[in-house]
Parts: C-alpha cells; structure tokens; sequence
C-alpha cells in the first residue's frame, strides 16, 4: 500500500485536529503533570507542523525564484515576491512568514530540484551553510523549531577567515544541545556570545552593525495620533533609558530621599495623573524642544521647533470652530487641532499663526510684536523662575510663556506683566480643561520702588470650584523674591 503523499497526510492531521473538541472544562480536570505533558506535545506538534510549513514555504520561493521573472509562481499570482504570497495565503506577520521562508530555504539546501517536466531547474539548487547541518537536522526531526533554527543562524553569522566554519559546526552542535531549554530569544543571545567567543573582532562588527542600523521614523496614523519608531544601538539606548529612568522611577517605585525637599518632588511626582508612559513621553519631549531651543544652530537651525497653525480669525474671536496645523516644510497633512489647542499653541511663539478671513485670505502671517522676545523670556524666566503652577517645579527652559490676555480675542500685549511662565503640560492643562490666569489684586502685589508688582492668581473652571475661587501663583525665584523684599 502506497505511503500517503504529504498533502493527505497533512490534511489528515488538520481533519484529526478539526475533530478534536476545544473543551476548556476538560482540561481544568487535567491533574498539573497531565498538563504539563499536553503543554509538551502542543509544542512538539507544533514545531514538527511548522517545519513542514516553512518546507512548503521553501518549495514556493524555489518555484518563485527571481530570475524566473513573471513566470515564477507568486508573480503569475500577482505577487510582487514570495513572502507577500504566503503572507496573503496564510495571513501571518512579515516576521513570521519571513522566517518560515528563510527556513525553509533552508531545509532544502542540497537538494537538486527539477521543474514539472522533470528536467533539472539551473539555479535552482539551495546551498544552506554548511556549518548549520545539525540544526537543519534538528529542524526536520522536530527537535528544535523553525523560529530557533533563525536564531541561530542570525546569531552564529558567517564564517571568515577568522572563524573557519568547522568551529561554527561546533558551536551550532552545542547549540542544538540546549535549543529546548531556551526561548528564542535567549537561544540567539547565546549564539552571539558563542560566536563573539570565537572571534573578539566580531564584537566590535556587531558594534558597527548595530550602529549604522538606528533609524527614527514618525508615522501617522488614521486616527491623528503618530507613531515614533525609534531603533537605538545599545550605547543610544542606554543614555535614552538613563533619561527616562530618572524621569519616571519616582512614579514606578518608592524612593527614599534624606532631603525633605526632594522627598516633596518625589511625591508630586508619584501623585501625577500622568501614567509612567506619558510622564516619559512628556519629558523626552521637552528635552528635545529644550535642546533645540538651547542651541541647535549647527544641525537643527536656530529656534525650537516651528510649526504652522492654520485657523480663522473668525473662530479666533468667538472662541467657537477648530484649527489645524502642519510641520514648518512639508506638504500640509490636514490634521484637525482643537480650538483650545490652537490658542495654546499661539502662547508659545514657538508656532506660526496664519489668520484666515472668510474669504480665504490670509489676514496674518505671525507678528513680531505678538510673540514674547528673546529678552522677555529671559525676564519671565527670572520672575517666575521656572511653571507658575502650584506644585509644579519644571525650570524655565521647559516652559512656554502664556499670554493671560489672548492676543486677538482680548487684545492682549506682549508685555512681561501680562506673560506667565507655564510648562507644556500645564499650558495645555489651562487651554483645554478652561483655567484662567488673571492678575492679582493690587493689595495682593508686592511694590519695589514704589510701584506696585502684581502677583498671578489662577481661576480654575466650574467643574473644579463652582465658587471659582483663585488661587496664588507664586513665584519660584529666589532671587527675584530678595529683590522683591529688599
């Protein structure tokens, strides 16, 4: 009786599992070794199934190989390659299909294949190195998966002159040996260290490798929001995870601090709204905009980041309609910008205004007069000696300078009396959740030379204080309080 061929014996496989029942009742009966050893052979029935899989995937590439051209079997199906065939067929990641193809490239290294005439195919035959022969063994035995057979290849590299490849068979021998006992991800960190063992150069390649890798890609979304991808070598990384680690460790653990003050900050820290993830989000944010702002002449131009804010000056005016902006070069990309957004990025002079009538026409382009000067900021900075909010300790160079008369609906000035110091998210906290900063009473100022100095009060909204009783602004400047007092 003939053997069935792998199509029906895969399909009788399919069909025993299709009969067998997902019953989660029968497997809570199951003692904990009964489970256990279920565990097990899901896993072994796994990888031997994905090692026929990634050999069908192999089988494609070879009838899909590029110098067929159109006439290979993905491109006939209207494929660009072969990955985005079984992609599609299967409906798997890039990664995961990816992965399944190389394997199987793999699996059938040495093998001299022949087209449906039987005649052999020139260039068809798939020559895997040498050095990984007890993998692909272990591959084909179920032994070890298609995912770990990656790994090591990834991690083991190619031979040089070196590292022959009979040292390299040895050390995938050893790493067949202890493939079962380690996830993936440990299984490739231990072929580099087997290979950078053989060959002190190749930490200093990886290094390299690594390094020309990094990339930074922004990538918007089809709701508005964007996404950063940011890929760092292992030196970036480290000075990125130090910031961020010293950013949120106050919110992610309990700190003990001998100063009561920075026990205080710690606190507030702690006590923030802001989940760890957007407290880190939040700093790295403004360490950019602080950096650029501080001195980017050399790579970035001159100023912290610009951007255009497109709005009527009708919306402006009767506080009612949305805005929308775009980065300073580039094509417009539509994106919607609440209004409350709009009137906090107009504080910030760090933003274009473009002013639309109802015709279209642009009324104005940003005014010098309109945004707070270099010298203002450098008297705010000095006043308010960092965010004006109570409890809030963000520095000067993390702040935007609020105008708390806006400047087209109140006619406000650009004057350093009318201007407050308040960081990014405060700023928009004010704009969006409708708090107000006014002037203080004059018995509420203090008076230098004779002339009285008002102080700020904050007025939160009804939902926070239906009295709307004020709230002190102080400012945090030693200095400028000594002054005050002398």
């Amino acid at each position: 009786m003939p053997s069935p061929s792998p199509l029906e014996h895969l399909a009788a496989v399919v069909a025993e599992l299709e009969r067998a029942p997902l019953d989660g009742a029968a497997l809570r009966a199951l003692g904990d070794g009964d489970l256990l050893a279920l565990t097990d052979l899901g896993a072994a029935a796994r990888r031997l199934l994905d090692a026929r899989t990634s050999l069908v995937a192999g089988e494609l590439a070879r009838r899909s190989r590029p110098e067929l051209a159109h006439d290979g079997l993905a491109q006939r199906l209207g494929h660009r390659t072969v990955e985005e065939l079984v992609r599609v067929t299967t409906g798997e990641s890039r990664r995961d299909v990816a992965t399944a193809v190389n394997a199987g490239r793999l699996l059938l290294s040495g093998e001299a294949s022949a087209d449906s005439t039987g005649d052999d195919v020139a260039g068809s035959r798939l020559d895997a190195p040498s050095f990984l022969a007890p993998a692909i063994a272990a591959v084909r035995t179920g032994d070890v998966s298609v995912a770990a057979l990656e790994a090591m290849r990834s991690g083991l590299g190619e031979p040089n002159e070196r590292v022959p490849a009979t040292a390299l068979t040895a050390a995938c021998e050893q790493l067949v040996e202890v493939a079962q006992q380690l996830d993936v991800d440990r299984l490739h960190r231990f072929a580099r260290s087997l290979r950078e063992s053989l060959d002190a150069e190749a930490i200093a390649d990886r290094e390299r490798a690594q390094r020309e890798a990094r990339s930074f890609r922004l990538t918007t979304l089809p709701d508005g929001m964007t996404r950063a991808s940011w890929l760092l070598d292992p030196e970036s990384a480290a000075h990125v995870r130090d910031l961020v680690d010293r950013a949120t460790s106050p919110k992610r653990r309990a700190v003990e601090f001998s100063d009561p003050s920075e026990a205080d900050k710690a606190a507030r820290i702690a006590d923030d709204e802001r989940t760890p993830e957007q407290y880190a989000s939040d700093a790295l944010l403004h360490l950019l905009i602080a950096g650029a702002d501080a001195d980017s002449s050399m790579m970035l131009g001159t100023g912290a980041p610009s951007v255009r804010v497109l709005v009527t000056a009708r919306d402006l005016l009767t506080g009612e309609g949305s805005g929308s902006f775009e980065a300073a070069v580039g094509a417009p990309d539509g994106t919607a910008v609440a209004l409350p957004t709009v009137q906090r990025l107009l504080c910030g002079g760090t933003q274009t205004p473009i002013l639309l009538s109802s015709t279209g026409q642009p009324l104005d382009v940003g005014r010098s007069q309109r945004l707070f000067t270099a010298r203002q900021r450098v008297a705010l900075a000095a006043r308010d000696g960092g965010c004006r909010w109570p409890g809030c300790e963000r520095p000067p160079s993390w702040c935007e300078a609020h105008h708390i008369d806006e400047w087209l609906r109140d006619e406000g000035r650009t004057d350093v009396d009318v201007g407050v110091l308040l960081c990014r998210h405060h700023h928009l906290l004010l704009h969006d959740q409708g708090w107000r900063v006014v002037k203080a009473t004059p018995q509420s100022g203090v008076v230098q030379s004779g002339v009285v100095q008002p102080g700020f009060d904050l007025v939160p909204p009804t939902i926070v204080d239906p009295e709307q009783r004020p709230r002190s602004l102080p400012s945090r400047s030693r200095e400028w309080q000594r002054a005050l007092a002398s």
